[in-house]
């Protein structure tokens, strides 16, 4: 047996669900070999998989989103190390209720990168998504060594509503590691940096973002490529149309500036925390995420699992908060059933605030069904 499930956002990490998961079929199968590997896709939550596969947590103090100094972790096993932008850039990093469409930084997000190359990194896979900004990685590749100037030589203020103001773009003083480093951009969305699927237009609004901020942050965007067409070359306006650059708010763009390897990010997680060997070893495969819906067949986790059981003719059903796809769906998906915890506890307010005791009965169910 193997659960490889997502977090349930808001109510259980995805350690916690695979903890619930294996102790609900062990109520009903006491003695049944569960192997668990906690999956992300690149977004909050992926440093602690990686932590729970086995890699070790290294916390650093960089930037938050809005200048704010926190504390935050990447992932190191070996040489390869997995960073989490959220966890210096993301939504969560903001006061509760405050949201900065206009200023929020990816500072701190190349901090964590610098630290990962200090820390020995020769791979560096960087899961990007939940991000509080919208600066096309600006604020990161500052971190790392560039230089985004006004008119008056002065550097733009943060943020993707600052670039409206720039006017010239120095790379020249990038990191040298970065050039020895295997960059991986892990990400499940492939939308473009500016336009009407670009990062403002799409994610913008869950940024706190109005329609004014929109086309504010769409031009500045579209600008700052310009200008770095003018420093770089063609590269930089190929790299703003390429699938990922309007991921988290356009630091895919600065990802791929910096020679980054585009990856959904299912598969590169996957890769990375051995789920290959984890599977072969599995008859079953139990998979999951807080809401199973339209945006879980386009690359989150659940489907990626799916999609590699079945490749490998393993069955997989899965655990979810709620359910809004119908059977169809799944079954294309690679998904055998799904058990919803609404189907346990009608009452999605006591779900949320009980998820850990109704995953375990929800699981008990499971074995019942495919183990006895």
């Amino acid at each position: 047996m193997l659960v490889a499930a997502d977090k349930f956002k808001g109510s259980l990490t995805a350690l916690e669900v695979a903890e619930r998961v294996t102790a609900g079929l062990r109520r009903v199968v006491p003695d049944l070999r569960v192997e668990a590997l906690p999956v992300a896709d690149g977004g909050d939550g992926t440093v602690d998989a990686a932590v729970a596969a086995g890699f070790e947590r290294r916390e650093i103090r960089v930037a938050g989103p809005l200048g704010q100094e926190v504390t935050a972790a990447f992932a190191l096993r070996g040489d390869t190390a997995v960073v989490e932008m959220a966890e210096a850039s993301g939504l969560q990093r903001l006061p509760a209720g405050v949201f900065a469409p206009l200023t929020a930084s990816t500072y701190g997000s190349g901090e964590l990168l610098r630290g990962a190359l200090d820390a020995g990194a020769r791979t560096i896979v960087f899961g990007v998504g939940g991000s509080a900004t919208t600066d096309g990685g600006a604020g990161m590749l500052s971190a790392l060594g560039a230089r985004f100037l006004d008119e008056e030589g002065e550097p733009v203020p943060p943020g993707g509503g600052g670039l409206d103001g720039l006017a010239r773009a120095d790379l020249s003083g990038l990191d040298p590691r970065l050039d020895s480093v295997e960059l991986v951009l892990a990400s499940d969305v492939d939308n473009p940096l500016t336009g009407p699927k670009g990062a403002p237009a799409v994610y913008g609004p869950q940024k706190g973002a109005s329609p004014d901020d929109v086309e504010v942050l769409d031009a500045a965007l579209a600008h700052y490529a310009k200008v770095l067409e003018a420093a770089v070359g063609v590269r930089a306006a190929e790299h703003a149309v390429a699938p990922g650059a309007g991921a988290a708010g356009g630091v895919g763009y600065g990802a791929l500036l910096l020679g980054a390897r585009f990856r959904p990010g299912i598969e590169v997680m996957l890769d990375v925390l051995g789920f290959a060997p984890a599977l072969e070893r599995a008859d079953l495969v139990i998979t999951g995420e807080g809401s199973l819906d339209e945006q879980t067949l386009h690359g989150k986790a659940p489907a990626g699992v799916a999609a590699a059981a079945r490749a490998a003719g393993k069955e997989v059903v899965a655990v979810c908060g709620r359910l809004a796809l119908p059977p169809e769906a799944l079954g294309r998906a690679g998904i055998r059933r799904a058990y919803p915890l609404t189907d346990a506890e009608p009452d999605v307010a006591t779900c949320i605030a009980e998820a850990g005791p109704i995953l375990e009965r929800v699981a008990a169910a499971i074995a019942r069904d495919f183990l006895t």
